[in-house]
């Protein structure tokens, strides 16, 4: 049954609402509802983004996350470029930065359930940022990668630069930065950017399939295994190895982790506690 994140978040639920969320079996489907502009960010939509990540994060239920945009267009084509958004000067804009990254996810790193972002359009600009700070991504054939800031004279400064450069070979990271071209999705694959494309209408069975991969694993042990990722990357791995943070010590002193076991000597499947 899902339940309304009218209920579950304290926030309406309606139909004229700029992000939809729907939390059921543990499953929280975030969708940007602005189709009739690609998905684009406009200032209240950050804000109901930020409002439902920090609810997540204070959900213990919230085994995962599915990030997608309404419609079939696109999945986010960033900063909503409205007249009062191109009255800012690039200082102005780049002053007033949320700490979190583009849409409140690029650079957030308090968010220790995995996220999978379903890619089912144009992904441009803070929509690719945000499908950077995903974990894992999914994409239609026909879906277009880039960070296109340069050719409206900005900078992808939310996340854009600094995650991207980690992720890939320097000549393929420059080679999106430099130009701003928008990509397939076969590229990003290629470039280890993409876990999957599949055809458009193949694209929900994919994201299903990835749930349930996930949903099969000890939420205990992903939050740990997250927390560490997000945590001590500029670690040494043998440092990174011997942190002792908060989800990792509750991993190892966890009922998930008796339950694991006990599975695995009877031969079922594990029900987890997910504590």
């Amino acid at each position: 049954m899902t339940t309304p994140v009218s209920d579950l978040y304290g926030y309406s639920h309606t139909p004229h609402s700029r992000v939809r969320c729907e939390v059921a079996d543990h499953v929280a489907r975030v969708t940007i509802d602005r189709p009739s502009v690609l998905n684009a960010v406009d200032p209240a939509t950050a804000q109901r983004l930020n409002e439902i990540w920090a609810s997540i994060e204070a959900d213990p239920e919230v085994r995962v996350v599915v990030l997608t945009g309404a419609g079939e267009k696109a999945f986010c084509v960033g900063a909503d470029m409205s007249a009062s958004a191109i009255e800012k000067t690039g200082l102005e804009y780049w002053s007033e930065l949320d700490p979190n990254g583009f849409g409140g996810l690029s650079l957030r790193d308090t968010l220790d359930v995995p996220v999978i972002a379903r890619v089912n359009g144009y992904a441009l600009g803070g929509g690719m940022e945000m499908v950077l700070g995903c974990d894992i991504v999914l994409a239609a054939e026909h879906a277009r990668f880039g960070l296109t800031e340069p050719r409206v004279g900005r900078l992808p400064l939310d996340g854009g630069i600094a995650r991207l450069v980690r992720r890939v070979p320097h000549t393929q990271a420059m080679g999106l930065l430099l130009t701003g071209r928008r990509a397939p999705a076969a590229e990003l694959y290629r470039m280890g950017l993409v876990n999957e494309v599949v055809p458009a209408a193949e694209l929900d069975a994919c994201v299903d399939r990835w749930v349930a991969d996930v949903l099969a694993c000890a939420p205990t042990s992903l939050r740990a295994i997250k927390q560490l990722v997000q945590r001590t990357g500029g670690m040494s791995p043998k440092d990174a190895q011997s942190s002792r943070l908060p989800a990792v010590m509750a991993a190892l002193n966890s009922e998930d982790a008796v339950e694991g076991v006990r599975a695995f000597q009877e031969k079922r499947a594990p029900v987890w506690p997910g504590r």
